[in-house]
């Protein structure tokens, strides 16, 4: 039996943060970034954008390029999604993307990223917004690194300052602002 898609619930946000695909836990969990790469995500929005992890969750809607877990990789770790997982799922995304219509998307690894735009190296989307169309409507990328354990690239030169130039990048961006704007006038 498969484990279950998993989805970041329904908010209704112009900003969607689109990951790989979940990992073991995050079925179990029934959230997106819901362990170790989620702490460390959560922690830079935190630290860039003054947000915690609950405020973070219910302002962006989160996505994925593929809702199933894929599985274990036999040398260890998460398998990244196969060509025709990626094609299979592929439809979600642009449904979200029909009825959300977000203004700031922010892709979340290569994998993420490579879905809009070509990735040679990070080093050359890190830290930089694209100006992008899909179905009709025009939308800012930005990327970020995967925030695994798997990589050290964002803990070391020029990931971390390049890391730190994309939060900022959302931290600034007018639909990011908007959703701080909103929940400062929010009722209790």
């Amino acid at each position: 039996m498969l484990p279950p898609p998993v989805s970041g619930g329904a908010v209704l946000s112009r900003v969607m943060l689109i990951g790989q695909a979940p990992g073991v836990k995050e079925p179990v969990l029934a959230r997106p970034f819901a362990w170790t790469a989620g702490r460390t995500l959560f922690g830079w929005f935190n630290q860039f954008c003054g947000l915690d992890e609950a405020e973070v969750r219910a302002r962006i809607y989160f996505a994925a390029v593929c809702r199933c877990f894929p599985g274990k990789n036999t040398s260890g770790g998460d398998r990244v999604p196969a060509p025709d997982e990626i094609r299979n799922c592929a439809g979600w995304m642009n449904d979200e993307f029909h009825i959300l219509r977000p203004q700031l998307v922010i892709a979340v690894g290569k994998l993420a990223i490579s879905q809009f735009i070509v990735v040679s190296k990070l080093d050359g989307v890190i830290g930089r917004a694209f100006r992008l169309r899909r179905g009709g409507r025009a939308f800012d990328l930005i990327p970020l690194p995967h925030p695994s354990g798997a990589s050290p690239w964002h803990r070391i030169p020029p990931g971390k300052a390049l890391l730190g130039q994309a939060m900022e990048q959302i931290h600034r961006h007018p639909a990011f602002l908007s959703l701080k704007r909103k929940a400062a006038f929010a009722p209790a």
